[in-house]
């Protein structure tokens, strides 16, 4: 099936559940058990079976086949956020005295883990440039156990070269973790590309509603059981209220990130061309350094991306995100609604210096008309100019 049907097959069977067409909704803690040896004869490494509220239910197991299924790898195991799906994956892998390769433009909350969880309990965190490729194989030693990338990167937005990368990392017998909340699912086959574990902010644009706080692993068959174990171990656990959200908001991301991506590109080719702006971060760009590779790898772009200003004061840049009506100032991405942020990347960095040349603006793109959004960002520009006047700039 191709991606679309897919999407809309994938995870449900209306004949298990009296022709229903979505997967109801499974509301349960204790599981009984036919007879005692039925129960003590459970296997503890079957995930896929209805045993206890907290290993899933059939709704749980709905979306995990779904996402699973149009990514292209062997399983899928969801919790409670994006963050609790970085942290177990991770965990998987990682042990007092081992090596972890991480690259620099990774999400900061990961970077927080790394250095406030793992480095405290023996775990040597090294961050490496998102653009180094197969010379990542320089950095291997023989205590590293993983290398984890971020493509692109969700502030910076650098292609990495994800298949070269995996190849180096394969060489060694190291597997290949990825946060591709961007590229998502519909987006990214990551495991066509190389990764062994792929890891999505579900929040995001799989439930794409900005109603539920979820993360997902999928996983190779080799890599499957460490991470299901780790998330066991941490005793993560999703409500089947909020597997049921997300399953449906799922189904439309083939419509969602198509339409999304088509707004973003026409905002950004119209900052590309604003007096305000100094450059646009944006691999779907042709102007963009990163484009070969998302053009090579990807069968789109999410509506994520950057503009960074030409240099400008503190008070100007306020002043514009302050006077837009339709760009909500808040964190997350990959709703229906439009987001800004002011990025300061340059606190996150440490293997690369990040040095744009001006303010950077992080854009979400929603599903409002772009019209309406470019006369919102036109106010802004407007703001910020008047801003920039009265400061002497």
């Amino acid at each position: 099936m191709k991606k679309d049907t897919l999407l809309t097959h994938a995870g449900r069977d209306p004949g298990k559940y009296e022709g229903m067409v979505n997967t109801p909704v499974f509301r349960t803690s204790t599981v009984i058990f036919p007879d005692l040896a039925s129960y003590e004869t459970r296997q503890p490494d079957d995930y896929k079976s209805v045993r206890y509220g907290r290993y899933g239910t059939p709704t749980t197991f709905a979306l995990e086949e779904a996402v699973a299924k149009m990514e292209g790898g062997h399983a899928a195991v969801a919790v409670p956020s994006g963050l609790a799906a970085i942290t177990a994956a991770l965990s998987a892998f990682v042990k007092s005295g081992d090596h972890l390769l991480v690259s620099d433009s990774v999400y900061s909350p990961t970077r927080n883990f790394c250095s406030a969880r793992l480095a405290p309990n023996g775990v040597e965190i090294e961050y490496f440039d998102p653009l180094i490729g197969g010379a990542i194989k320089n950095l291997v030693r023989p205590n590293t156990r993983a290398v984890f990338c971020e493509t692109p990167g969700s502030l910076t937005f650098e292609m990495q070269d994800i298949p070269a990368i995996a190849a180096a990392a394969h060489a060694h017998g190291l597997p290949v973790l990825a946060d591709n909340t961007w590229g998502t699912p519909y987006f990214f086959r990551s495991f066509e590309r190389g990764v062994d574990v792929s890891i999505h902010a579900a929040t995001k644009y799989i439930v794409g509603h900005s109603d539920v706080m979820m993360g997902i692993i999928v996983t190779n068959e080799k890599c499957w059981l460490p991470v299901r174990r780790a998330v066991a171990d941490f005793g993560f656990s999703v409500s089947p209220e909020d597997c049921y959200l997300a399953l449906r908001g799922f189904r439309t991301i083939g419509v969602r990130m198509k339409q999304q991506m088509a707004n973003a590109l026409r905002i950004a080719k119209w900052l590309q061309a604003r007096p305000e702006v100094l450059s646009v971060l944006y691999p779907a760009l042709e102007t963009d350094p990163g484009h070969a590779i998302w053009k090579r790898d990807f069968d789109g772009a999410a509506s994520l991306f950057a503009m960074v200003l030409r240099p400008v004061s503190d008070k100007a840049v306020a002043a514009l995100v302050n006077s837009l009506q339709l760009f909500g100032i808040g964190s997350s991405w990959g709703g229906y609604e439009s987001l800004i942020t002011v990025a300061h990347i340059e606190k996150h960095r440490t293997a690369t210096r990040w040095a744009p040349g001006g303010p950077t603006l992080r854009l979400h793109i929603g599903l409002e008309d772009p019209d309406d959004l470019i006369a919102d960002l036109e106010r802004g520009f407007g703001a910020l100019r008047a801003a920039g006047l009265s400061s002497g700039k």
